[in-house]
Parts: structure tokens; sequence; C-alpha cells
């Protein structure tokens, strides 16, 4: 189901996967600010997805909300399109959706859990990127969500770090194939296990899409809570 509420020709416009609720929310929320058209993606939550586009609209900016599956390449096909039909092109994918945080440990991992995983995270991001490169104007970016688990918290996110670095090598390797386009792809990795603020995930993330951050690409951008000042 599709919910446009309005929408019209802009000079910017952002897609943002998981859009309805936590980084993705904040990230919508964030670029709607700075004068972007942003469709918000969500798969089971349209209320909040709506809601988000209601406040979006009462600040006078375009915005429509769209459920599709990100790791279903149809409905990611479909969610460009109506993304293009509506706004005209697309300048900005951000991809959040999809995170899994918690896991297993490797050893008492099943088989069908795995795929689960891959496909939630890995599969998702493969092809919500492939999309964006098919459809990004020059000089547009990709920001993907990450997450990182250092040495000492491997024991409890080890599936997910190994899911992340693949989303982090794919994130390089596409910055690489499309630099002559003038399209920045790059990462942004909240520690797994030291959550931290939707607000200040989406602070990085904004700077990546503005002028000053677009001379990155290819970048794994760690990002953890504020440190804890000495008494």
């Amino acid at each position: 189901m599709t919910t446009v509420l309005n929408g019209s020709l802009t000079s910017r416009v952002a897609i943002v996967t998981g859009g309805s609720r936590g980084v993705g929310g904040a990230t919508v929320r964030r670029l709607a600010a700075r004068g972007y058209a942003v469709v918000v993606k969500y798969l089971h939550d349209q209320r909040a997805a709506e809601l988000t586009v209601e406040a979006i609209l009462a600040g006078q900016r375009d915005a429509m909300a769209v459920r599709a599956d990100v790791a279903d390449d149809l409905d990611v096909q479909r969610l460009f399109a109506e993304t293009i039909a509506a706004f005209g092109g697309v300048d900005v994918v951000v991809h959040t959706a999809g995170r899994h945080l918690t896991t297993p440990p490797v050893t008492e991992v099943g088989p069908d859990e795995f795929d689960a995983l891959a496909r939630l995270n890995t599969r998702a991001t493969l092809v919500v990127n492939r999309e964006a490169v098919r459809h990004l104007r020059n000089g547009g970016a990709i920001v993907n969500l990450s997450s990182s688990a250092e040495n000492s918290s491997l024991r409890t996110h080890g599936l997910c770090a190994a899911a992340n670095a693949i989303t982090n090598v794919l994130t390089q390797a596409l910055a690489l194939e499309l630099r002559e386009r003038d399209i920045t792809v790059n990462a942004v990795s909240p520690a797994a296990h030291r959550p931290c603020l939707p607000d200040r995930v989406t602070d990085v993330i904004a700077y990546l899409l503005s002028d000053h951050g677009h001379h990155l690409t290819g970048q794994i951008l760690r990002v953890g809570p504020p440190a804890v000042p000495p008494y």
C-alpha cells in the first residue's frame, strides 16, 4: 500500500528506508527541514509512517509514505518508481531498515536463522543499493546504516558483525564504482553494544549529505554515545 499525502516536483529528493522511527525517522525529519522531499519507506508500522508524513506536511514540506519490503527486488523497484513518479527523481538514499543487532552465538545459530539474518541485512542492502545506483541523479549520495562490534562484544554480536562487514565492503566497492558520477557512498556505524540517541547518528548522516561532507566517499564512520566526563 502506498500513501501519498502531498507531493510536487522539487530540487532534492530523498528515500529513507525504515523512515518511520528511530534513526530513519530522525533522518526524515532532518532532511525535510533542509528542504528535501522525503519518501518514508516502512513495512509494518503504517500509522507511524503516516504520522511522520503528516508532521512534515504541516511544516509545508513535501513527503509521502510507501510500504515496501527492502529485501524484495520487485518491491524496491516499485518504491523507486513511485518516488520518481511523485517527485521527478531521486538524489539521496539513506538505508536504515533491516538492522538486526541481537543474535545468538555463532555456535548456536541454525541455518534458517542465519538465512533470515542475511535476508534482513545483507540482501536488503544489496537490493536497495543496486536500485539506488540505477536511479540516483549524478551528484547524489547513498548512506547505509551499519553497526560496529569491537573484539570485546563479538561474543554477543558476532553474527551481526559478520553481516555488517558485508555492508561495509559493499559500501566501499560502490564508492569506487560511482566516483565518475560524483555519487558518494558511505556507511554510518553505531556501536552495537553502546546505544546512542538517533539524533547523534543523524548528525553524521546529515553531514555526509551536506556540501562539506560530499568530499567523503567509501568511508565507514563509527558513532558512539557521548563520553561521560570524569568527576
